[in-house]
Parts: structure tokens; sequence; C-alpha cells
């Protein structure tokens, strides 16, 4: 073990500089500043090198974290960066979005005892940033090339990383995706303030410099359909994510003024792009409200914030500790002047042809439910009414119907809406593969990245016992 380890008994925990909250409310730059390489050094060293490291055990990618935190505290950041990078196939946006307060961060042996967690996502970002700097991030290269093709429908993390991987080995990798850039929500539903564009845009280009053919503005179902591209390439791989809205289902919820999430981060996103977008999508000037308690709702109220929106508000229907999204964000937003209106659900949204409020129900928390997490119950007489003009419904996502869509019908779906894989990630159709959230379900780019990884083994595994002859050939 390297003597310059362990140092959590003289050096305090630490972030890089968070920008100021009225400077950032001001722009989508994001808020932390870039540790500089003494702070990352320093701040590596403080980790523990524990026998059983539990920050890689609650890694969905089970990241070697405490072995490239001793090489950056060490200054062997290009080896910090291999290691990093060997499991990880973007640790420079997970160094930026993962909810390290809730995986590696917050199992962390020094926060469980007090002393306080490593910045493992900001060192995380620091080396690989770092690594684009000095030019060590290299793309997918290939030893020799396969004639057979994949095709990849949609351009997320989750494809993504699938696409890597498989380029990497050989194989011609095409990516259709419905919208014209690639990136999926990286890019059109993570505000800049959290994830920069360039940061993503860098990556995709890479990807294409490698010899990855995307097919951007392409919808399966309406440019081809499933059949057409099974009949194309040697196997699919079905990474599309989840994006129907989960409906709010109270009176007034189609009142003009009511906005799904996703429709209004897009169009934020894209206002960021230099595009023009549906001026009633901007919330300046607004009396806003967001319903929801996840991290799409933090997304929402924080990009109000940035539009100049008159007083942003977001309504929860458990307390705090209860709440599915990162507490860090949380915290980012009340800086920011967003006022949280804990445990109170809306009953209806009130107005005639504009949305003027929402009329709320106080809750009360019960017993845990099978989750674990306590049960909301209404209290009777505690109605109250919030003025909005703006409102925003972020109470997550749900699959999309990909049968009918993709006019599949053999395409076989879970209750859940969700493709139903095996256990090497396979759908109901020979050759054709799922993964990420539309097999799991919404959920963390993180997850995505690992089942796009794990699904490009299971492909290759699948054309080489299917076509061993030419497999060896190649």
């Amino acid at each position: 073990m390297s003597s310059s380890m362990l140092q959590f008994v003289r050096l305090s925990a630490a972030m890089p500089e968070k920008r100021d909250a009225e400077a950032r409310k001001l722009d989508f730059d994001e808020i932390y500043r870039r540790f500089q390489r003494p702070q990352a050094s320093a701040q590596a060293s403080r980790c523990e090198q524990c026998g059983i490291p539990f920050c890689q055990i609650h890694c969905p990618l089970q990241n070697n974290i405490p072995d490239w935190l001793m090489l950056a505290a060490g200054g062997r950041l290009e080896e910090a960066y291999r290691v990093s990078s060997a499991t990880n196939t973007f640790p420079e946006i997970c160094g930026r979005i993962c909810p390290q307060d809730r995986l590696c961060e917050g199992s962390c042996v020094l926060e469980q005892s007090g002393h306080g967690t490593v910045s493992i996502g900001a060192v995380e970002k620091f080396i690989t940033d770092n690594a684009w700097d000095e030019g060590w991030v290299q793309g997918p290269k290939p030893v020799a090339e396969r004639r057979q093709s994949i095709g990849i429908i949609g351009a997320g993390p989750g494809g993504l990383a699938a696409a890597e991987a498989l380029r990497g080995r050989g194989f011609q990798v095409h990516i259709y995706d419905r919208h014209d850039r690639a990136g999926g929500l990286l890019v059109y539903g993570i505000p800049g303030f959290k994830l920069e564009k360039d940061v993503v845009e860098r990556r995709t280009k890479l990807l294409a410099d490698s010899g990855v053919v995307f097919h951007l503005n392409f919808e399966v179902g309406r440019d081809a359909s499933l059949d057409d591209l099974r009949r194309k390439h040697a196997a699919l791989l079905i990474a599309t994510g989840v994006y129907q809205p989960r409906p709010l289902s109270i009176p007034g919820a189609t009142l003009p003024g009511v906005h799904k999430a996703l429709d209004y981060l897009i169009a934020s996103n894209r206002a960021g792009f230099g595009e023009e977008v549906d001026p009633g999508l901007s919330a300046k000037d607004k009396t806003v409200v967001v319903i929801g308690g996840g991290d799409t709702a933090m997304d929402c109220v924080r990009t109000a914030v940035r539009q100049g929106a008159k007083s942003v508000s977001c309504l929860y229907r458990r307390d705090r500790a209860n709440m599915p999204g990162s507490q860090r964000e949380v915290k980012h937003a009340e800086e920011e002047g967003v006022t949280f209106v804990w445990q109170t659900a809306p009953e209806v949204l009130t107005g005639d042809k504009q949305v003027t409020g929402v009329t709320c129900v106080k809750m009360h928390l019960g017993v845990a439910d099978s989750s674990g997490r306590q049960t909301p119950t209404v209290i009777e007489g505690s109605h109250t009414t919030e003025p909005a003009d703006f409102v925003i419904s972020a109470l997550g996502f749900e699959p999309e119907d990909l049968p009918q869509m993709f006019g599949a019908p053999d395409l076989t779906v879970t209750r859940w809406g969700t493709l139903k894989v095996d256990a090497a990630l396979m759908t109901s159709l020979p050759g054709v593969f799922a993964a990420g959230d539309i097999v799991r379900g919404a959920s963390l780019v993180v997850w995505a990245i690992k089942d796009g990884r794990d699904a490009a083994d299971s492909i290759e595994r699948y054309l080489e016992a299917k076509s061993p002859r030419q497999a060896a050939a190649e």
C-alpha cells in the first residue's frame, strides 16, 4: 500500500469549489469547478484502502475505486485513467451525474464512521478530464475487422456503451436514434448545469471517428420496421430508454400551462443549442410549481430558476428523508431559491383557460410498504392552494408500447411494459437483445452503461455460437 494513503486522519473531506448560488442561477454552466491536481491527489489520498471496498461493491459497474484513487494520489494519472475506464465507458459523465451520495460515496467506510466520504465522483471527473487534456482518451481500435454488423436502437448511454464495446471487437456498428443528436437523455434530458453538452459530444464524436455509424432522425416503425433491421444486421440491441411520462391523473391536468417534465427539459436543452423553441415552454416570469420528488423534478426546478421564474416550488407527498432524488440536488436547489413543500400532494389544478393554482392536501406518513418506505395517507381537512401559472408534472417515466411502435407484435413485454429478456439479455425474438431502462424501468445512467456493456458481451457470444467458423475466420 502506498504510504500516501490513509490521509483522512489529517485531511478533511472536501469537494471542488462550488460556484456561488446567485452567480450560477444566471447560466447553465456546471456548478462545480474542477479539482486542480494537488487537490485531487490530496482528496484521493484520504482513501482508507479497505479490505472490503464497499464503494466498489455498491457501484453498479464494480469500478475498482480504491486502486484508481491510490494511483491518483501518487500522481500516476494515466494509469488511474486506464483503471477507471477499464470498467466504465464514460467515467467523466458518471463523475458528474451519478448520485454518489446514494452509491459509492454513501457507502464509503469513512462516511459511515463520521470522517466524511472520499470525494470519489470529483476525483473521477478530474482523472478523465485530465486524460482528455493529455490526449490519453482514444476511441475503440479493433485488432481485426469483422463482417458482421450490429444494429443498436437508441443512442443513449446504454446504446453508446454497447457500441463502444462492440466496435472495439471489430463489429460493424450502426446506431439508430429518433433525435437529431446522439446522447439520448444525456443531451436532451439532463440540464447543462449537471452535464455540459460538449462532454457528451466529444464522446459521440470519438465513436463516430472510430467507425460507429449514426443514423439520426431515424424512427423504427416509421423509417424501417424492426424486421427490416433484423434482416440488415446480424444482431440487434434495443436500448431506447423509457420516455412515456407517468400521467398526472387529477382534474385540470390538461389545462394550458401544465407541462410534462421531458417536454420542458428538451425545450430548455434545445434552446441551449441555439435553436428556436416554443416560448410557452419557458418559465421566465412565471410562478412555477413542480410536482414530484425524483431527480427529474430537481432538474426541472433548477432549470426554472435559471430561466428567470418569479418563484419555484416543489410539491412532494413524502418528506425529505423519503424522497427518491439525490439529497445533494435538493441542497443545490434550496441554495438557488427553490421552496420545497413536503408531505403535500396535488388534488386539483385550478383555472379556466389557464392554470392558476394547485389545490393540495397534506399527507401523513404511515407504516412502511413493501419497499420499506412509509405510505403517505391524506390528512382530512388540510387543503391549501398554491398559486401557479406554470405547472410541471415530473412523476417519472414508463415504457412506450414498443411492439406497436416497431411493428413487432411478437416482441414480448412484461406487465410493466418493459421488454422481457432472458439471462443473456435476449428478447423473445432470436438475435434481438435489450438493455437499460427499457428492461429495468427508469433508472440511473450508470446502470444503463452496465447493461450496455453486458449486452455487448452477450451479443458477441451469441454470434460466435451461431457462426463459429465465420467468427474464427474473422
